[in-house]
């Protein structure tokens, strides 16, 4: 073939079926047979044929693009982020879409430009707040919505998170089963509990309830994310609590430095204190020891999350909220 691009119609007369033929193929939208649809196939692939986007477009009225609202904020482990960020892109082109990622913190406005402007057909949004000045919006908006984390109200919504009220009461039930009678949750920065960021709210209240639960002393606290930061807190709170044996992190950016600092104070891993991370299984995979933890399925949660949104734009219905449930690795750290 020469550079210029190739046509349904090529495709058509090389497979020797109808025009109409190629498309309900290449759609999914009507039953093909199965040696129909393999000619096809290898036709499409011998010539190499693309479907024209804009055409596509016009025809199904649709622009086969869905935005990730994902604004870079203080506190976010950039990392973890683009973990998510890859699962719903991967996801998003298995079902024939791309991706307009949306990075500026512009709250509603940057909804409602993006859905005015006809670019995307609908929205996937991260790092909700308990009280996120875009909920009111998505629940006008005619493009569907889901979003990855849940506002106090998730009335009218589509969510889907790990549940982590379970993810830190998980922590907690860990450590008390090992005998563990006074621990610690070190949390996200200061800056993400300010903002009311839903999961580390959440993963504090369920390690707190599950202390008063099980009998146990505990305290949660905010760590920042550099190592003299994490070095004072650690040791601020060894030195405030004696008997402390067990510690809950939920903050990937802060965990490596707390096992650093814990060395640097003479405390040995699992011997003195026992650490159980909330985080990617690569972070607690590489550590030392390596950490019993509790995954943050990015993979499976940006799944969901465009399978959900799928479902919308084809009118389905679908539940409001999916929590999915926490799995807790034993390693080395407990």
């Amino acid at each position: 073939m020469t550079g210029r691009a190739v046509t349904i119609s090529e495709v058509a007369r090389h497979a020797g079926v109808a025009v109409s033929t190629v498309s309900y193929v290449l759609s999914g939208k009507r039953a093909i047979s199965a040696d129909t649809r393999r000619r096809v196939l290898d036709s499409v692939r011998v010539l190499g044929y693309h479907p024209n986007a804009g055409a596509r477009a016009l025809a199904s009225k649709r622009a086969n693009v869905i935005a990730l609202v994902l604004p870079l904020r203080a506190g976010m482990h950039v990392p973890v982020l683009m973990q998510f960020a890859t699962s719903v892109v991967t996801a998003a082109r298995r079902h024939d879409h791309d991706v307009l990622l949306l990075t500026a913190d512009e709250g509603a406005d940057g909804l409602r430009r993006a859905a005015a402007s006809a670019l995307v057909d609908g929205l996937v949004l991260m790092d909700v707040e308990l009280h996120d000045s875009r909920v009111p919006l998505l629940r006008e908006l005619a493009e569907p919505s889901v979003l990855i984390g849940f506002p106090a109200d998730p009335a009218g919504l589509t969510c889907v998170d790990l549940d982590f009220a379970r993810a830190g009461a998980l922590c907690v039930e860990h450590l008390a089963a090992r005998g563990h009678r006074e621990v610690a949750l070190l949390g996200a920065p200061s800056v993400v509990y300010e903002r009311g960021t839903g999961f580390a709210r959440r993963t504090r209240e369920g390690f707190t309830e599950a202390v008063a639960g099980h009998g146990l002393t505990g305290v949660a606290l905010p760590c920042e994310e550099t190592f003299d930061q994490v070095f004072a807190t650690v040791s601020g709170i060894l030195d405030a609590r004696p008997g402390l044996s067990g510690l809950v992190v939920h903050n990937e950016a802060a965990v490596n430095h707390v096992l650093g600092a814990l060395r640097q104070l003479g405390r040995r891993v699992p011997d003195d204190v026992a650490v159980v991370a909330i985080c990617p299984d690569d972070v607690a995979e590489r550590s030392s020891p390596a950490l019993t933890s509790v995954l943050i399925p990015a993979e499976e949660v940006g799944r969901q999350a465009v399978l959900l949104l799928m479902e919308k734009l084809e009118g389905h219905s679908v539940p409001g909220t999916t929590f999915l449930e926490p799995r807790l690795t034993v390693r080395h750290s407990t």
